[in-house]
């Protein structure tokens, strides 16, 4: 690499979860000068909940897009990544552009990168359900951007066999860990991480869940859902849901109409990355429908129950530090209640192995894609 020219690298992320799990891999690019060149772009997808995280990790863009509008389409997203992506790339000139993960963010920034002929490459590759449809639209999102990029890197070796299966060659795979795995230990170390607001009127003796829920598809299932944890409040070990309850119509109304004014019940604002960390770390488990959770909540310690009916992260299943409850009642209310009663049960879940990453993912990304293209040593893949 001596003499090289540095090695100019582009990330390209806008909504809460792809910043989160991409602010390690620019930490890592930064870190990498004089051989790397960073350069960021944000699309501000999600305005706000952007700007938030560009605070907590110290990013300043060297390009905003700024597309988000209110009651913002899937269609008017796309055409506008797009369509703005279009002059950034052909004013910062990167050799590869990075993207993350299953957004309509990443799909869009791929694309217009290959209309460019720069190369991509794809944090988090390999993620897969069993239909396109679920969840919607990141199960399309990850596939589309997949077949768009040049460079796989794969949070897994599932994930990694999943792409060999669509015939990925093995020289453009890697297998990293997660990035969020990095993310959020170093988060979860901070000394000054802040208490989650309203956290003072939970009952730190009794147990706490933190809920999240607001996916599409579980639109429908939200009153069946909310009930389900209305009956975990009666549980005999008198359990306190904590719950940042998304703004949508489809789910705030509902949530107020059964859970609020509710003994034990703590409904708020949805909150910052720092103060879910921090929620997360001093609950006693996690009852969700997120993808990112999935992930992160076992890095602690702490079981994971997922409302859904496929999760696109089965090695958690495998490994124990996941179980599917889907949206029922019937479902939901056992599998709280073991956690809750059966000291066995939890911590065969809090002390499995989290096969997702130990912390060191970013790094990965960045010695490959030195040794990709610009010569040098590769760095030994994550084995769970």
């Amino acid at each position: 690499m001596t003499g090289a020219a540095p090695l100019r690298v582009m990330t390209v992320f806008g909504t809460r979860p792809d910043t989160i799990k991409m602010a390690p891999v620019v930490r890592a690019l930064r870190e990498a000068r004089p051989g790397i060149e960073p350069i960021v772009c944000v699309t501000a997808q999600h305005r706000e909940m952007l700007d938030d995280l560009l605070e907590l990790f110290k990013i300043t863009p060297d390009y905003d897009l700024n597309v988000m509008t209110p009651d913002q389409s899937l269609t008017q997203i796309t055409t506008r990544v797009i369509a703005g992506m279009e002059p950034v790339l052909i004013d910062a000139r990167p050799d590869v552009v990075l993207v993350h993960g299953d957004t309509t963010t990443s799909t869009s920034a791929a694309l217009a990168a290959f209309y460019q002929r720069i190369p991509v490459g794809h944090v988090e590759a390999g993620l897969r359900t069993n239909t396109r449809w679920l969840p919607y639209p990141e199960e399309m999102n990850r596939r589309l951007t997949s077949v768009i990029s040049s460079f796989q890197f794969s949070p897994t070796e599932l994930a990694k066999q999943h792409l060999l299966r669509e015939n990925v060659a093995l020289k453009d795979i890697v297998v990293t860990g997660n990035t969020v795995i990095d993310a959020f230990l170093d988060t979860a170390r901070r000394s000054d991480l802040p208490q989650p607001p309203s956290w003072e009127r939970l009952d730190p003796r009794r147990p706490i869940v933190v809920v999240t829920a607001h996916r599409r598809e579980n639109h429908p299932h939200m009153p069946e859902m909310t009930l389900a944890m209305k009956e975990i409040l009666q549980l005999p070990s008198r359990p306190q849901i904590y719950w940042p309850v998304h703004p949508s119509p489809h789910v705030r109304p509902i949530a107020e109409a059964t859970l609020g004014g509710a003994e034990g019940v703590v409904l708020v604002e949805p909150i910052d990355y720092a103060h879910m960390v921090a929620a997360v770390r001093d609950c006693t488990f996690v009852l969700t429908d997120s993808g990112g959770l999935q992930e992160e909540a076992p890095c602690l310690g702490k079981p994971v129950l997922v409302m859904r009916d496929e999760t696109e992260r089965p090695e958690g299943l495998e490994a124990g530090t996941l179980e599917l409850v889907g949206h029922e009642r019937a479902r939901i209310v056992p599998a709280a209640r073991r956690l809750l009663s059966d000291e066995v049960e939890f911590a065969r879940m809090a002390k499995a192995n989290n096969p997702y990453g130990d912390g060191h993912a970013a790094e990965r990304v960045v010695q490959w894609l030195l040794a990709r293209m610009r010569g040098g040593r590769y760095p030994a893949e994550f084995a769970a």
